[in-house]
């Protein structure tokens, strides 16, 4: 390879990472804002479904997002729930809060306009450790947050949490 190839190469990879930046940037900073919304809830998979009520306020940097909220649910009780990611070339790492097993690790990437998160929770819920959380847009003014988990009794997946929240 030429030093002529080898230069206009890295020039190339210079653009594209500080474009892949730029757009995880705006991105990130599109979920800035207020948001309320409805969904349901569900401590294990064999517990009722909850209906619940939210409100998240939620901050971003060029490599940062943070979702602080409340959830209310049967009348009196209210959880209050934050998510704090960290991201790097597309890669995101964070913590979860609001789960009764204690803080729950995130580690996932973006896909599109989702952040696909695996869950390692402080405890064992519905048999292991595992579940998946997905902070979606939902158009310009809209985050869905949906976590799946296993069902240990069947194995197959189930939403065991789907909030749709939309700017307010």
């Amino acid at each position: 390879m030429t030093l002529l190839t080898r230069f206009v190469l890295a020039g190339c990879l210079a653009v594209a990472a500080t474009a892949a930046h730029a757009d995880e940037s705006k991105f990130l900073q599109s979920f800035k804002g207020n948001f309320a919304g409805k969904g349901t809830v569900q401590v294990t998979t064999q517990a009722p479904t909850v209906s619940v009520s939210c409100t998240f306020k939620s901050n971003a940097t060029s490599s940062s997002l943070s979702l602080d909220g409340n959830c209310r649910g049967l009348i009196l009780v209210t959880r209050a729930i934050s998510a704090r990611l960290k991201t790097s070339a597309a890669k995101s790492s964070g913590v979860y809060v609001g789960s009764r097993t204690g803080p729950a690790q995130l580690n996932g990437n973006r896909s599109g306009n989702a952040i696909n998160l695996a869950i390692r929770w402080a405890k064992e819920v519905n048999g292991d450790r595992a579940a998946q959380l997905t902070v979606q847009k939902n158009g310009a003014d809209g985050i869905v947050l949906t976590v799946v988990d296993r069902d240990p009794k069947t194995g197959k997946s189930v939403v065991t949490s789907r909030i749709d929240l939309r700017r307010s």
